[in-house]
C-alpha cells in the first residue's frame, strides 16, 4: 500500500507547485471591477393628463366618419365628367387596368399602336382613342414605351372625376 501512495503524493506535490500567482492580476481585476459603480436611472417624463375633445362644439371640423367630397375646381361641375353609359364597350374594358400588360409597340403607316396582353393571354392592338380597363379608361397617347390613359371614376358621393394613369412597356 505504501508503494501506491507514493506516486499519488508526488502527483499532488507537483500540482501544488504549479498553482502559483500567475493569474493574480486577472483575479484582482475581476474582484475590483464592480467597485465604485452605482446605477442611475433618470426620472420618468411627466405625463400630461388626458383631455377629451368635445365634438359637439366642433362645427367647422368635418366628421371623420362621413365620406369627403373632393373639391370642385372653378368652372367644373360634378356631372360634367360622367362617362357615356350608352357607348358600346370595347373588348379590353372587361379587365381591370392592373391586369393588362403593354408588351409591344408597332408603327403602321403614320399611326403608332401599342400591343396589349389581356389576362386570357390574347394580344390586342390599341391606339389613342381606344378604351380599356373597368374605369372608363380612354387612351390619350401611345408612345414606344408608354400608354397614357384618362380614367373616369365615381366617388362615394356619386360625383365623377378624372384621373390619369399610365402603362409602361414590359422589358
Amino acid at each position: 500500500m505504501k508503494k501506491s501512495l507514493i506516486p499519488l503524493l508526488l502527483v499532488s506535490l507537483l500540482l501544488a507547485a504549479c498553482g502559483g500567482e500567475e493569474f493574480q492580476d486577472l483575479r484582482d481585476f475581476v474582484k475590483n471591477s464592480g467597485t465604485g459603480l452605482r446605477g442611475k436611472v433618470d426620472a420618468p417624463p411627466e405625463i400630461k393628463p388626458y383631455e377629451p375633445f368635445n365634438y359637439d362644439n366642433a362645427t367647422n371640423i368635418s366628421d371623420p366618419f362621413k365620406p369627403r367630397k373632393p373639391e370642385i375646381r372653378s368652372g367644373e361641375h360634378p356631372g360634367l365628367n360622367q362617362p357615356d353609359m350608352a357607348r358600346h364597350k370595347e373588348a379590353l374594358e372587361e379587365f381591370p387596368l392592373e391586369s393588362l400588360k403593354m408588351v409591344g409597340f408597332l408603327h403602321q403607316g403614320k399611326m403608332g399602336y401599342a400591343i396589349i396582353r389581356s389576362p386570357d393571354s390574347k394580344l390586342h392592338r390599341v391606339k389613342a382613342g381606344n378604351y380599356l380597363g373597368q374605369n372608363f379608361g380612354k387612351i390619350t397617347e401611345v408612345t414606344e414605351t408608354e400608354i397614357t390613359i384618362k380614367e373616369t371614376i365615381q366617388d362615394s358621393t356619386g360625383d365623377w372625376s378624372e384621373r390619369t394613369s399610365s402603362m409602361q412597356l414590359l422589358e
